[in-house]
């Protein structure tokens, strides 16, 4: 006889499957969005278009079923740009400091497991990237995350370029459920499928358990924790397609966000 918690965790990985699937229609489509992209780059570069370079940390695209994927994730966007050339000292320790409307949330880094990581968050910091931006997805059944990183607040904004994963075994290894607990605290990156990273990342407020596919990058401070367990507290706002998934009642907006070397 099944139990419960077999049944459990073969629902859990049958959605996860049917997420992979999703995922994967969305690269496919992606991936025929770059060819008429590329097609169309050719001549707005012959005709000296300089708008391409402006749209650089702009995605257009925004993916029909957001609001109902249980997953840190986010839309696959074309590549526009190359990522950062590597501008830090991969052996030392960093800090990604973000300032918000809730408070202060101080996230350890760690470039010698998580080099590229590091160095686009630095990259995108020194810019003014995060400032003004919101954290536009908390979710509190299942996994329990809040998601930012997004100059759109939409789910479907990012850098224009992508970074690969890292530090995939981080956390351990998958276990029978093809899961690894991501504890309260951690800092991850959302993506589009493997190698899609870009500037969107969640912050872990209380144990989830996931599939290894989430680059852990970070740390967050005891005082930025409980900021962080605050909104999930305070659940999702009214309106919301998921009572469990969708914007933070308690809005967070980060205010200014920096990435200093310790």
């Amino acid at each position: 006889m099944v139990s419960n918690e077999q049944r459990r965790k073969q629902l859990a990985r049958e959605k996860f499957a049917r997420q992979q699937q999703r995922r994967e229609s969305a690269r496919r489509k992606a991936k025929q969005r770059n060819t008429i992209i590329a097609s169309t780059l050719v001549v707005v570069l012959a005709a000296g278009g300089g708008a391409w370079a402006a749209g650089a940390f702009k995605s257009e695209d925004k993916p029909a079923d957001a609001a109902s994927d249980s997953t840190p994730s986010q839309t696959p966007t074309p590549e526009q740009s190359p990522a950062p050339k590597m501008a830090i000292d991969k052996k030392a320790k960093y800090t990604f400091d973000v300032k918000t409307n809730e408070g202060d949330i101080s996230i350890a880094m760690d470039a010698a497991k998580t080099p590229e990581t590091v160095n686009s968050f630095k990259h995108l910091a020194d810019k003014g990237f995060f400032d003004g931006t919101k954290c536009h997805r908390l979710t509190t059944q299942g996994i329990y995350v809040l998601q930012c990183g997004d100059p759109q607040g939409t789910g479907a904004g990012g850098p224009g370029y992508s970074i690969p994963d890292e530090n995939l075994e981080g956390l351990g290894k998958a276990g029978a459920d093809g899961s690894v607990t991501y504890p309260a605290g951690t800092v991850a990156m959302a993506n589009a499928g493997p190698n899609t990273g870009g500037s969107q990342f969640f912050l872990v407020y209380k144990d989830s358990k996931l599939p290894p596919a989430y680059t852990p990058f970070g740390e967050m401070d005891k005082g930025g924790l409980k900021i962080v367990e605050a909104v999930g507290k305070a659940g999702v706002a009214e309106g919301s397609q998921s009572p469990s998934d969708g914007a933070p009642k308690k809005a967070v907006t980060i205010e200014k966000a920096t990435v200093k070397k310790n």
